[in-house]
């Protein structure tokens, strides 16, 4: 699954319709978030994670978005299930977004 650009707007409708979804906020000055891109892309598409919608919110642009997510630093991440925000943390390291897929999957099972 590709990663969805979402902003202010969208944001309450992705997490209404998706029950396990994880956010990467960045800024487009950030370096480490830029670092941290192609991490999370290759995340989302692998096959292990189908069940989890991954997004990203431009923190700078979409003070809702960031509100929701906890936001305190960039890049950060944080996963949300039905609705709610489980894990978050600012990081940029991958094994911290895997930690917080498999919390997702085990809120699932």
């Amino acid at each position: 699954m590709a990663v969805l650009s979402i902003d202010d707007a969208a944001f309450a409708d992705v997490l209404a319709q998706n029950p396990n979804v994880v956010v990467k906020y960045y800024a487009d000055w950030c370096g480490s978030c830029k670092l941290f891109g192609p991490k999370f892309r290759r995340l989302s598409e692998d096959a292990a994670y189908d069940g989890v919608t991954f997004i990203e919110v431009n923190a700078e642009h979409n003070p809702e978005a960031r509100k929701a997510g906890g936001v305190n630093n960039l890049p950060f991440l944080a996963a949300f299930h039905k609705g709610q925000r489980i894990a978050g943390a600012s990081t940029s390291k991958e094994e911290v977004a895997k930690e917080f897929l498999s919390q997702l999957q085990t809120a699932t099972a």
